[in-house]
Formats: structure tokens, C-alpha cells, sequence
């Protein structure tokens, strides 16, 4: 049967296979059927993205190249809130494993997210989530914090990396080699997948705390230095979540209460 003669459903079927010909695509491009239009349409979709997915494996084809075959992404969730912990993960991914929508988390919405999270932890070769508390961010900084959050997580993986591509934050004291770049979660694949594991995570724990804290809001604004949640503080003060060294906390607070909180408030996980 001559192509133009063909059903949709068996044209579909065609674009199902692996390999789809030059052939084809030139004989549907000439059918004018509204049917077999969508087919090509959704086809060149699959390929621009498979094409995306295939450039943001370049810093993992560039490492496997120089002879590291474990490669390890890692990122960070919740520099910035007032209250919750930072959260950290760390990722193998098989080589060019086929993830649609895969990205910085920033740029996916909270479905999208859920639903790469159960993927990557499906498929990854090995993954680990490591939380740094509010307590401990308090005592030291939010730096040290995420780099702690960082190293834990790299350093719990079941399945030791080679190499380690890092959101620009260079990781003092790792074991492994490490390449930070520059906005590394909107370019590398494996890093993507790290802030996306990251974020999910604390979102989740940020939900519990919600159940625990309701007065503040955190199901909404997950510790961000919003308008509600900037009220709350004012009319509630801290809870055992917050982040006493964080401003406008810090100033709410004297050198007693400050000593108080941070020594009778401890988290109830």
C-alpha cells in the first residue's frame, strides 16, 4: 500500500518504532490529513526535545571523555527561606538517559517536579538527599550549611562517583574530582536532576512542618520571606523552624531570647 494510502493509525504506528525514515516524514509533510499533520507535529516535538536532553549531557559526554565513567551531579534547595532546613542531593544518571522535561527545578512547575522526582529516583544509578537543620545553620552559616548538606549527600551515595559537577559551588575537603559551573543546573543533566530531588524534598518537609506550625504558612510560601509570612513572625514570632540569625529574625530577637530559643526550641522531627 502506497504511504499516502495509508490509515493514521498505521502511520502512527510507524512513528512509534525507534527509527523513522526520511521517506515518511516527507510523505506526511505532503498529507494533508488533520490526523497525520498532529503525528508529525508531536514527532518533531519528541526530537527537539530528545535534542535539548542530548546538549545538556555535554558536561557528562565531556567527562566520560577524559575517562570518568561516574559522574555524580549535585545541588542545593532553601539558601534563601527563613525558616526549614537546606536540603541537598546528589545523582548518577545512566549515560543520556531519556528524561522529558528534564531542567532546573526553578524552571518546572511543582507537578512536573513531583513527577520527574519518582523518575529520577526510579532510573538513577544512585541518588542521596542530605538536610542540613535550622539549628546548625544558625551555629555556623548558610554557607558551611550547604556545602555540609552538599558533601553528606555526595559522600552517602551507594555507589561512589569518579567525578562531580557541582552548581558552581566548589566543595572543600571532597575525595572525588570536581567541576563547578556557572549555572551548572540549567546546563548539566545530572545537576538538574540533583536540584530537582533537592527541591521536592524540601518542599515535602516543609509540608510536615506546615501540619506542626500552621499559624505560618509554610505549606505556601516553604519559608520564603513573603508578605504572609513576614506577618506571622510579627504576630507570632519564631518557631522551632526558623532560622534565628536570619534577618528580620535577628532583629526581632534580644541576646536572651535569642539564647532561649535556640537552646529550648529545639526540632521535634
Amino acid at each position: 500500500m502506497a504511504r499516502s494510502q495509508m490509515s493514521i493509525k498505521a502511520i502512527k504506528e510507524l512513528f512509534s518504532q525507534p527509527i523513522v525514515d526520511q521517506e515518511l516524514l516527507t510523505a506526511c509533510q505532503n498529507d494533508g490529513r488533520k490526523g497525520v499533520q498532529t503525528i508529525l507535529r508531536r514527532y518533531r516535538k519528541a526530537q527537539d526535545e530528545r535534542e535539548r536532553l542530548d546538549r545538556l549531557y555535554r558536561y557528562e559526554d565531556l567527562c566520560r571523555r577524559d575517562g570518568f565513567g561516574l559522574i555524580a551531579g549535585t545541588d542545593e534547595a532553601g539558601r534563601g527561606p527563613l525558616a526549614g532546613p537546606v536540603a541537598a542531593a546528589a545523582v548518577i544518571l545512566p549515560p543520556h538517559l531519556f528524561l522529558p522535561r528534564l531542567n532546573d527545578s526553578k524552571k518546572l512547575s511543582p507537578a512536573v517536579r513531583d513527577e520527574l522526582f519518582e523518575e529520577i529516583t526510579a532510573q538513577a544509578v544512585a541518588y542521596k538527599i542530605s538536610m542540613v537543620e535550622p539549628r546548625e545553620i544558625d551555629r555556623t552559616n548558610i554557607l558551611l550549611a550547604t556545602q555540609k548538606a552538599m558533601t553528606e549527600a555526595i559522600l552517602g551515595l551507594a555507589i561512589p562517583p569518579q567525578m562531580v559537577i557541582t552548581d558552581a559551588m566548589r566543595l572543600p575537603n571532597l575525595p572525588f574530582d570536581q567541576w563547578p559551573i556557572v549555572r551548572g543546573d540549567s546546563k548539566s543533566a545530572s545537576v538538574a536532576a540533583a536540584s530537582i530531588l533537592a527541591k521536592v524534598a524540601r518542599d515535602r518537609k516543609m509540608l510536615e512542618y506546615d501540619e506542626k506550625y500552621p499559624a505560618y504558612g509554610f505549606a505556601r510560601h516553604k519559608g520564603y520571606g513573603t508578605k504572609l509570612h513576614l506577618e506571622a513572625l510579627q504576630r507570632y514570632g519564631p518557631c522551632p523552624i526558623h532560622r534565628l540569625t536570619f534577618e528580620p529574625i535577628g532583629s526581632m530577637l534580644t541576646a536572651e531570647k535569642f539564647r532561649r530559643l535556640s537552646t529550648e526550641l529545639p526540632i521535634d522531627d
